[in-house]
């Protein structure tokens, strides 16, 4: 996630962006920890050690999918943007095509009316 342009309402946004990003983060890392200790609740014959180790396993690969699956959605929100950039730059330039004929048409019609 680091890797992304900042984008944001200048030195505020991108503050508030990275606050919601590491609340949003540490919520995955208890909810991780929450079905991790559900994981091994009904483990009863677990020695301490071996309920947190399996517990921190869990959690570890969690966090790597959870860490994943937001690089990937953070690629495609990035794939997504350049395409509706092009597809609004396409759009602007047909609109200023259609724009300058109508005026050229126009503009030789009014020409030619004042002739006749």
């Amino acid at each position: 996630m680091s890797g992304l342009p900042k984008q944001g309402a200048g030195a505020g946004g991108d503050l508030g962006n990275e606050v919601e990003g590491y609340l949003l983060w540490q919520a995955r890392v208890a909810e991780a920890e929450r079905r991790a200790r559900e994981f091994t609740g009904p483990m009863d014959w677990l020695t301490t050690a071996q309920r947190e180790q399996i517990e921190q396993a869990y959690v570890a690969d969690s966090l790597q999918r959870a860490k994943a699956d937001l690089e990937r959605i953070a690629a495609r929100c990035v794939s997504l943007r350049a395409e509706y950039e092009q597809r609004y730059r396409e759009l602007r330039r047909r609109c200023v095509g259609v724009v300058l004929a109508v005026c050229a048409g126009l503009t030789t019609l009014v020409t030619l009316l004042q002739v006749l």
